[in-house]
């Protein structure tokens, strides 16, 4: 039963490059990965993203943003700030985060939870990713991260601390990002995840996100390249929840 709680918190990759929360030596942008059911609520209303395109074009995500909080009760989503590293730290000294994070540091040290905090800051003021702590809302205690790629196709990923598991933060946290980036007009919403990892599959469907298949050879871990379970969200698949 423990063992099943803790892999219940493990989800998808956000796709593409290095998932939360792997630092980038030169403090480029770093990752996210976690996941339970919600009614989304923001704290104010979100900007929008949407470049204007040319004629015949598609919009364009990319560009610097306000911060962006959402809240679900007593969860919070909001971007990272370097008093969280310390928390970040003691996070990714979890064994568990090490074995479904692909290219975690080992070991995993302060300067690294640094770097990766920078990388965040340094991620939105690009508009690359929208990476979020997720907190208590009371206490502002770390719980997780998550993160999000906007896009016409977008990814998102997720972990969350050994302390937050079997609480059903995860999949609040997938549920809430989620809907937040569909409405910000991301097209398709991917995420993947290890392949054993079952607990962070069923958080996934719980989210709403459909199983579609396998990716083969889809990522490198410390065994080797690996499959990947991969999963996506619709704007549809909303309607269909709602209705």
């Amino acid at each position: 039963m423990r063992l099943q709680r803790t892999l219940d918190n493990f989800g998808g990759h956000s796709g593409g490059g290095t998932p939360l929360p792997i630092p980038n030596r030169e403090v480029k942008p770093a990752r996210a990965d976690g996941t339970r059911r919600a009614t989304s609520r923001e704290s104010r209303s979100p900007p929008n993203y949407l470049r204007k395109a040319a004629p015949g074009g598609l919009p364009s995500f990319r560009r610097s943003i306000a911060v962006v909080q959402l809240r679900d009760g007593d969860l919070l989503l909001r971007p990272f700030v370097p008093s969280d590293a310390p928390a970040v730290h003691l996070a990714c000294q979890d064994e568990e985060i090490h074995r479904f994070i692909p290219r975690l540091p080992d070991p995993y040290g302060e300067v690294d939870a640094r770097r990766y905090v920078a990388g965040c800051a340094q991620a939105w003021r690009r508009g690359e990713r929208r990476p979020f702590a997720i907190v208590a809302a009371e206490s502002d205690a770390l719980l997780g991260a998550i993160d999000v790629r906007l896009g016409e196709t977008g990814s998102i990923g997720y972990w969350v601390t050994p302390a937050a598991r079997g609480r059903g933060v995860a999949t609040r946290a997938l549920r809430l990002l989620s809907r937040w980036a569909l409405r910000q007009g991301v097209e398709r919403l991917e995420l993947t995840t290890h392949p054993d990892n079952l607990g962070s599959q069923r958080v996934a469907a719980k989210a709403g996100f459909v199983r579609e298949g396998v990716l083969r050879s889809h990522m490198r871990f410390k065994e080797g390249r690996r499959d990947s379970v991969l999963f996506s969200l619709l704007p549809e698949d909303l309607t269909r929840e709602d209705g």
